[in-house]
Order: C-alpha cells, then structure tokens, then sequence
C-alpha cells in the first residue's frame, strides 16, 4: 500500500520530462545492453537492439546519469532537464579485456526471467567484519542463516526459499565449490573469501544453467576480485565479543607494464565462539595473477584456507533450555551419558550456550586449496570464449573421544586377562566392559578422515548479435575422494597398532554437463530465453563404511533440465516476466551409504520451478513482485525410517511443493535517507506424509511390537521452511562520510521435522543489528574507515536450527533433540586502511 501511494505520489510530481538517446562505441557500432542509470535513484535502463535507451517521468531538475558496458570505460554526465532531452553517448573501450566476461555464461543478465540479486563489494564491504559468507548474503529475499557457534563465525549453514545449502548452487568464477559428495558447501574452509570476492549473484529457483550440482532453491555465484585501476595496499582489522579477531592484509599492483597484475590476501580469524568452547582458529590467503591483452586474459588464482574448529554439532537438548531437571534425568539416560557426562549437562552455567562435548581436542581439522588456471579470449567483438582448468585438494579429520566403545565396532578382539574379580579390582575397567574373563571394549580415540581431490575443466562461448545472444558450454569434472577412521589411541589396545584403521572407501565422481542458451528480442518490447542442459553422473562407491558395512555401489544417471521463458516490457518503467525450469538431482553419498540395500536406493529427485514477476521503477522507489511454484517429484526428506542397521535415513516422498510470493522494494523519500527491504510468503507441503517412529520397546518383545510406529498424518509442512521471512536495510546518511544502518532479518515459524508438530518447532525471531560507518581520506593514506556494529540489539534469545529423534519406550512416546542457540547482544568493531 505505501508502494501503491507513492507510485501515484510520483506520477503526480512528474511531468513528461525524460532523457534518451542511443549509446554506440567510439567507432559508432550500437551497444546492445548496456546500463544507464541516475545515480543516487532506482531509475534505470538498458539498451536496446539498437542502442537505444529512455529514462522517462522525469521531474524537472539536473541528474547524474552512467553510462556503462562490460569492456568499455563507464561515463557519468551531469545532464539537465527540462524538457525531452537527447543525449547520445559513445563510451571507449578499454586497452584491455573486462574480467566480467570470465563469469557472464553462467549468470542471469538483466532482461533474463530469471529472479536474482546482484551484490557488488561496495555493499557489502561495511559488514565485512569476519561472520562468513552466509550471514553477508542474508539480507538477500528468502535467505534464512544459521551458525553453529552462534555468531555466524566457523560452520555455517544457510537455506534459500527453505531449501539447505546441499540443494543450492554455489560457484567461485564459474568453476564448482560444492562437494561432490555431499552437495553442501563448507564456508568454514575459505575464511575470509568474501574480503577477494568482487561481486555476487543470487539467483532463487532453478536459476540459468551452471556447472556442478543442482540447482534446487537457488544459485550463488562469486566472482573474486578483478583488476584494480590503481595499485593500492588494504589493511582490514576487527575485534569484538567472544574474544574474536579478524586481520587481512590485501595488495594489489594494478595493471603493470599494461599486462600484468597481481594481488595477494592474508587473513586469520579467531574466536571462542558463544558456544561453550565452539572455537575457531581459521587462516586462508589469496593470490592471483593475471595477463591482460585487448583480446583475452590468463588469470592463475591459487586460494587456501585452514580451520580448526572446535565441535558444536549437538545443539542444546530442549530439556536443558527449559532448565527442566527430571526431562534431563531422563534425556542423559536414554542417550546412554555417563555420570560425568550427565553431571556436565545438568550443571552447565549458561543452559543456553551448552555443548556436549568436553574432550579438549574434540575438533574439526581441515584445509582445503583451491586452483583455478581460466583463459578468456573475444576473437570478434560480439563473440567471447572462456575456458577454465582446476583442481580443488581437501584432507582433514574430525577427532572424538569415545567411552567404552566395544572392540567388535572397530574389527578388533577382546582381550583375555583372566577373571572377573580379578579385572573389576586391579584394572580401571568398566565392569559393563567385562565377559568371562575378557576386555570387551575400551576408551579410545579416534579421527575420521576425508582426503579428496576435486578437478576439471569448463568451457563456455557466447555470441551476440543485434537482437540475438547465444550460449554454449559444458564442463567435465571428477571427485576422488577418500573416507577412512583412524583410532589414535586407546586405552587398551587389544590386537590395533599404530594408525590403526577400521574403515576404509572411496568415492569416484564423474559428472559431464552441456548447455547452451538462446536470449531473443522479436520486438524491443519482448526478450524470449530458452535455456537447456544435458548433465550425466557417474558415481562409483567402494569399501566399507564406518559402521563397517559393506557400500560397494555405482550409479549412472542422465538429467535433461530445460528452461524456457520471456521477458516483456509493458513500459520504460514497468516489465513482467514467466520461466518454467526442470532441475534433476542425484542423492548424495549419505543417502546411498544410509539406504537399506534390501529396500532399493533412493531415486533421483526433480523440480519442476514456475515463476511470473513484476518490475516497476521511479525516481523515488522500486518494486519487484516474484511469484513461484516449486513442484518436486520424489524429494528426499527424512521421515524417520530406519535402514538394516537402524540408521536413518532419507526416503523419496511421491509429490511435495513450495509456492509462494517474494516483494522486493526500495524506496528514497530523502537523498540521505534509503530502505531497501524484502519479505516472503509461502506454502511448504508434502500433501501426503507417513512418519515413522522407532519402537525402542520392540528390542525387549519383538514378538509383540513392530519395530517402528507409522502414522499416517496427510498433509504436512516441510521442515525449516518458514512461511514469512523477511529483511530489511534502513540506511541514513547523518553527516558527509558517516552513515548509520538498521539491518533487520525476521524469521517465521519452523518445524523441526516434516509433522507440523508445535512440539517440535523452532519460535520465530527478530534480530536488529545496528551499523556505524565513517570513513575518510586523511594525508598518509587513500582513505580510512571506521565500522562498529552491534548485533542483535534487544538482546534477542532465539534458535536458528535444531534436530530431533523421537521414539517410544515403556509405552511412552520421547524425543531426543538438540537446539542451536544464537548470541545475544554482542558487537564487532572494526578498521579498514587503504594505501
């Protein structure tokens, strides 16, 4: 309604006033697609198969208007109007070729139907103060993060339109970060990437054709930093609570003997995190080197990162956020806790940062290096070829202590020391441990390990013509990955030695993809898009897994995803636009490992994504409105069946969906005075869901009970799929060079598992974090800036993510669970030197 009244505000105040005009090369050739703008407004447009453009409803008055084009040098003239103004402009090309091209077969444009959010450094470089990716990325629509140390530093997860991370498409310069295997992305293996990242696309749905795994909510897309006009040196420090640290140290030659350029990062990141002992110890460093002619660029970037985080994988039991003793009692009984163990969990000082773990080496050990060799040629001056070589090496271990573990888990043998008493009075052994005169079990610990390399090439062409643009491309790329458990120590050794392992496997990957896209303007007013793509997955498991089952396997696949929609535009001002995608998506190594063998393996899961959309722009304000159904055939969710050796696992539901409407809006009543903010309605169902329940009872009577419970419960919401989300960036402009930002993130509510159960439900939340910027350019440096923020500013108490496991015993229905709390008011603060 406040859109709706300003809208006619400014149709009232404006008169028939307008800029237009045609933008060409120096050399007079039409620039198809190039962006003007009035800067410090959401007015805008894009050139069309002429090189025409108008920017309408203009009141009388003097603007800055930019002119830009990938490849050429962007004009900004100061234009006055009154009347209808003619301004053709012809923009120079630069003596080399733009390191955007290297990206653009992968992105959306910005006449494709496609929805997205664009994100260059600039806006986000203000709460660049250490919190990784994810929580940069959450004033985004749909976008919900979650952090397990609570305060978005170390493991990290996100969800788009409630799909998890394992369903999103993440890329680095258009060559693949999610894990083959896994599908997720660990951001907690690239500290501080964000700080060599010079922009970032979003893309919500299926998104336009990409390399690696599926794209089923979303896309994300990073490009790292490009050439810098300047040479210049960049300190970044912060500190804050929880005793974190943030440093980086960033050089960058610019273009030197006009060839050449090359940037280096350093960073570390530490804190305690607002977990009990949820640690991290994080370093990484960028480089990059680049060749530039005014035909192509060679670019070799080399990135690392090291974690060591300390585990926070169990959440807090919900009994223990209610400070409820007896539900506590009996949570750490039927988890099996020792006294000490139970102790801990009942006397813990703040219920809500508990963590389970106590051993003090109880962490998350990992570096993963990343290699990218890209080589990007124009031949002609409407045809532009990128291709790209890489390989991604990761090795690292997770460490646990484990109490009385049995020999048998671990393929070893009891040991024989003669008798019972014996044993229970000289030896420190558990007499739950001892049978006739034999060690059945021991303390121990353990490391199990992922040792991977990741690897391949892309390949991408894209010409473009007066009202046609074309896209080929493909990519070939292989994991090879090792999975093996070491024990460490034990103590009592029994038949192990040194580097003892009791599991090993490999996981070989091969996935090929093809694709090619056809964006087409019939008229000026129209843009047709059709996008499609041929993926094949070859998937070959070996070896025997921790639990010591055999997993040998392989998988093929073949995947056709087509794309297709149009973009109209109804006025200079005004545009709709409808996509319907098809994305396919194998399951992951988890869901093959997990599956019961004798019940068949998971099947593939597909999407079917529908989207209309709406655009409207003014001087004063925009609006976007995107509707979307995502239908799924077989999705994967947990239901809580087990497999042979009572494992969840994840089971194909016949039919489930997600609809909903996302508005994006952003208005300027003030030249000082901005808010861009968004929110999200939705629908998440499986029209048919079964839940299973675990018999515990059933071990003592098999002959009496079945082993799980099945309740059919009909229609039901999707776990962490929240009906409303919501974000919002208030930003006011005090004085010259200090500004005042009000980030805002709402979150509705979400059920924990597929049941709709309030029980099991996490509440929703509101979090206010409020930044302070000031910058300026004092004599001994290009410019310095001051950033503190203060997150979470009410002091919200909430939970970001949780797990539950429900069971029935003696006739009793429980739940063991376990909630991720977030932290409370704290505060980063932080300093940026340019040189």
């Amino acid at each position: 309604m406040l859109l709706l009244s300003l809208h006619c505000v400014t149709a009232y105040v404006m008169g028939q006033f307008s800029i237009s005009g045609k933008v060409t090369s120096t050399e007079g050739d039409p620039l198809i697609g190039a962006t003007v703008i009035i800067e410090e407004t959401f007015k805008g447009s894009i050139t069309d198969a002429y090189g025409q453009y108008e920017l309408s409803n203009l009141s009388r008055g003097e603007y800055a208007v930019t002119y830009s084009y990938i490849g050429f040098t962007p004009k900004t003239l100061t234009v006055e109007v009154s009347d209808k103004v003619l301004k053709n402009i012809s923009l120079e090309r630069k003596p080399y070729l733009a390191d955007e091209v290297t990206v653009i077969s992968t992105r959306a444009s910005a006449g494709s139907p496609v929805a997205h959010t664009n994100l260059n450094d600039e806006e986000f470089e203000e709460r660049n103060l250490g919190p990784d990716v994810p929580y940069l990325l959450n004033l985004t629509p749909s976008f919900v993060a979650s952090s397990d140390a609570g305060t978005g530093i170390g493991y990290t997860n996100f969800r788009i339109r409630g799909t998890n991370q394992n369903r999103i498409n993440v890329t680095v310069n258009g060559i693949p970060l999610n894990d083959a295997e896994s599908h997720g992305v660990w951001w907690v293996n690239m500290p501080s990437i964000a700080t060599s990242v010079k922009n970032i696309q979003v893309q919500r749905g299926v998104g336009t054709s990409t390399h690696g795994a599926a794209a089923f909510g979303g896309t994300i897309n990073l490009q790292t930093t490009t050439l810098s006009d300047e040479p210049y040196a960049e300190i970044r420090s912060s500190a804050g609570s929880f005793n974190t640290f943030n440093n980086n140290v960033t050089v960058k030659t610019g273009l030197l003997n006009d060839q050449f350029s090359f940037d280096i990062r350093l960073s570390k990141i530490t804190s305690d995190g607002y977990i009990d002992r949820a640690s991290a110890d994080m370093k990484s460093f960028y480089t990059s080197g680049a060749w530039y002619t005014d035909k192509s660029i060679l670019r070799l970037n080399i990135f690392s990162g090291k974690e060591v985080t300390y585990q926070a994988w169990n959440g807090v039991p919900g009994a223990r956020l209610a400070d409820d003793v007896a539900d506590m009692l009996r949570y750490a009984a039927h988890s099996g806790f020792t006294e000490e163990q139970t102790e801990h969990l009942l006397t813990t000082e703040n219920p809500r940062t508990y963590n389970f773990y106590t051993y003090e080496n109880e962490v998350d050990n990992y570096q993963q290096d990343h290699y990218q060799f890209i080589y990007t040629l124009e031949p002609l001056r409407n045809l532009s070829i990128n291709s790209a070589l890489h390989l991604t090496r990761g090795r690292g271990f997770y460490e646990q202590f484990k109490e009385n573990d049995g020999f048998d888990d671990y393929l070893l043998d009891p040991i024989f020391v003669g008798s019972d008493s014996l044993i229970t009075n000289n030896m420190n052994v558990d007499p739950a441990l001892v049978d006739e005169g034999y060690i059945t079990g021991t303390d121990l610990i353990r490391r199990k390990w992922l040792d991977n390399y990741f690897y391949g090439a892309t390949l991408s062409a894209i010409y473009k013509m007066p009202r046609t643009e074309i896209t080929v491309g493909g990519g070939w790329n292989q994991y090879d990955g090792d999975h093996f458990g070491r024990i460490i120590w034990a103590e009592y050794a029994s038949n192990s030695e040194k580097g003892y392992e009791w599991y090993n496997g490999n996981g070989l990957k091969t996935d090929v993809n093809v694709y090619s896209r056809l964006q087409y303007k019939p008229v000026n007013t129209l843009q047709i898009f059709a996008d499609l793509q041929y993926r094949q997955i070859d998937y070959e498991i070996t070896g025997i897994d921790d639990d010591l089952r055999d997993i040998s396997q392989n998988h093929l696949f073949s995947f056709f995803n087509p794309k297709v929609g149009a973009t109209y535009l109804i006025n200079p001002s005004q545009s709709v636009h409808f996509l319907y995608g098809r994305a396919n998506r194998e399951p992951t190594r988890s869901n093959y490992t997990d599956a019961d063998p004798e019940r068949g393996y998971p099947k593939p899961e597909t999407l079917n994504d529908y989207e209309f959309g709406y655009k409207w722009q003014s001087m004063m304000a925009a609006l976007e409105v995107n509707l979307y159904y995502m239908d799924y055939e077989d999705q994967l969710v947990q239901t809580g069946e087990i497999n042979d050796v009572g494992s969840p696992i994840m089971t194909n539901v016949e039919s489930s969906y997600r609809r909903g409407v996302e508005l994006v809006a952003g208005i300027r009543p003030l030249d000082n005075l901005n808010w861009n903010f968004n929110i999200t309605y939705s629908q998440n169902k499986i029209p048919d869901y079964t839940e299973y329940v675990d018999n515990w009872d059933y071990w003592s009577d098999p002959s009496t009970e079945p082993y799980q419970l099945v309740n059919n419960l009909g229609e039901t919401d999707i776990a962490f799929s929240p009906s409303v989300t919501a974000a919002s960036e208030l930003k006011y402009a005090l004085i010259e060079n200090f500004s005042i930002s009000l980030f805002t993130n709402y979150v509705g509510k979400q059920y924990i598992d597929n049941t709709s159960s309030d029980d099991r439900s996490l509440d929703p939340y509101l979090v206010n974090n409020l930044n302070f910027t000031y910058f300026t350019k004092p004599a001994f440096a290009k410019e310095l800036n001051f950033t503190l923020e203060l997150r979470n500013i009410f002091n919200e108490a909430y939970e970001s993510y949780a797990w539950v496991y429900r069971y029935k015993f003696d006739n009793e229905l429980y739940k063991l669970d376990g909630y991720f709390p977030q932290a409370g008011f704290h505060f980063l603060a932080g300093i940026n030197l340019k040189f």
